[in-house]
C-alpha cells in the first residue's frame, strides 16, 4: 500500500510543478469563493489543516480526511466576509459513514451579498429596483481508509454563478490523500489538489445590446456580446502535523502546510492547536504570503488567526455522540478580520 501513496504523491508532486506559483497570471482566474473557507475549525488555523482535517470540513480542505470520523456528521457555517459590506457566507454539510472505512459527503456553500440597489446613467441614485447575485456550489465527495491507515478521496463540485440575466456554470474535481503513522497514530502527513476542472464563462440576455442595422435598413438589432472564459483558482496543498499527548487528557498538535497556487504567489505557514480532554480546544496559526504586499494584489486571508472549539456528549453511554461549537478569527488586509461560527453534529 505504501506503494500506492508514493504514487499518488508522485502525482500531486507533478501537477504542482507543472501548474504552480506563478503570479504572472494572476487575476486570470474566477469563482475565487471557492477559496473562501466557511467552517470554522479550519478557519482557526488558516485553512492549514491538509494533513488532519477530518468529516465535513475536508471537502474543503483535502477530501481524504473525510472517512475520518465516528459514523455520522453535520456541520452548519457562518461567516462574514469583507466586514462591513454585509456580505456573508453559509454553509451546510453532511458525511455519512459507510461500511468499515468508507464516507461519503454531501456539502453546500453559498454567499450573500444582501439587496444591491439598481443604477442606471440616467438614474445613477437608483431606480428603485434591488437585485443580489446568487453565488453557489454543492460537493460530493468519497473517501477511503485503506488497512494501513493510507486514506485517498475524491469529490466533484459544481459552481454556479448568476445574475438575473447573467449566469456562469462550471465543474471541478478536487482529490487528496492522507497518511497517518507513529505509535499512537500521532504524525499525519496530507496532500491535496483542488479546483482542477472546466473554464467557466458567463452568458445570457444581460450580455445583449441593442444596435443599429449593419446595413442601413433602419431598424434597430439586438447583438449578442461573447463573454471571455476563465480558469478556476487550482491548487496544491502540502502539510503534516504531530500531536503530542500529555497524559490522558491533553493534546497538543503542531502542524504545518505549504500551498502552491496557480495563479497567484504561494503560501507558507503552522500553527498549534491545544485540547483538553477532546472537549475544549484553543488553536492559533500563521500564514505567510511570497511576493507583493500590496493590498490590491495581495490575498484576502494572511498574517495570524486563532479559534476555539468546545464540545460536550450528548449521553454518558455513547461520548462520540457530541454536539459542538466552533469560533475562528481571521486578519485580513483589509475590513478589519472576520469570523466565523459553526455548530457540529457528531454521532
Amino acid at each position: 500500500m505504501k506503494k500506492i501513496f508514493y504514487t499518488i504523491a508522485a502525482i500531486f508532486f507533478g501537477i504542482s510543478a507543472a501548474t504552480a506559483g506563478n503570479p504572472d497570471r494572476q487575476g486570470e482566474a474566477g469563482a475565487y469563493e471557492l477559496l473562501m473557507n466557511p467552517w470554522a475549525r479550519s478557519a482557526g488555523l488558516h485553512s492549514m489543516t491538509t494533513a488532519n482535517v477530518q468529516g465535513v470540513e475536508a471537502n474543503w480542505i483535502n477530501v481524504a480526511g473525510l472517512s475520518r470520523i465516528n459514523k455520522t456528521e453535520v456541520l452548519i457555517g457562518n461567516s462574514d466576509y469583507l466586514r462591513g459590506t454585509d456580505i456573508r457566507m453559509n454553509a451546510f454539510g453532511i458525511s455519512q459513514r459507510v461500511g468499515k472505512n468508507s464516507a461519503f459527503s454531501l456539502s453546500i456553500m453559498s454567499l450573500n451579498f444582501g439587496d444591491i440597489p439598481v443604477t442606471t446613467t440616467e438614474q445613477p441614485e437608483g431606480t428603485g429596483a434591488f437585485y443580489s447575485p446568487a453565488f453557489f456550489n454543492i460537493g460530493f465527495g468519497y473517501a477511503h481508509t485503506f488497512e494501513n491507515k493510507v486514506s485517498v478521496g475524491i469529490l466533484v463540485r459544481g459552481i454556479s454563478e448568476s445574475l438575473a440575466d447573467v449566469s456562469a456554470f462550471g465543474f471541478a474535481i478536487d482529490a487528496g490523500v492522507q497518511y497517518v503513522t507513529g505509535e499512537q497514530d500521532n504524525f499525519k502527513f496530507g496532500i491535496s489538489l483542488r479546483n482542477v476542472g472546466s473554464r467557466m464563462t458567463f452568458g445570457g440576455e444581460g450580455l445583449s445590446v441593442n444596435g443599429p442595422s449593419p446595413n442601413g435598413a433602419g431598424y434597430p438589432l439586438t447583438f449578442e456580446q461573447r463573454s471571455a472564459s476563465f480558469e478556476l483558482p487550482s491548487m496544491l496543498n502540502i502539510g503534516m502535523s504531530y500531536d503530542f499527548l500529555i497524559g490522558e487528557k491533553n493534546r497538543i498538535t503542531a502542524l504545518g502546510n505549504f500551498t502552491a497556487n496557480s495563479f497567484s504567489e504561494d503560501q507558507i505557514g503552522g500553527g498549534l492547536e491545544y485540547a483538553f480532554n477532546e472537549m475544549f480546544m484553543v488553536r492559533g496559526g500563521y500564514r505567510y504570503d511570497f511576493g507583493s504586499k500590496d493590498v490590491v494584489s495581495a490575498p484576502l486571508y494572511s498574517g495570524p488567526s486563532a479559534g476555539a472549539s468546545f464540545e460536550v456528549p450528548l449521553s454518558k453511554e455513547n461520548k462520540k455522540t457530541r454536539v459542538g461549537i466552533d469560533y475562528a478569527w481571521r486578519q485580513t488586509n483589509i475590513y478589519n478580520g472576520s469570523h466565523n461560527l459553526g455548530v457540529r453534529l457528531s454521532l
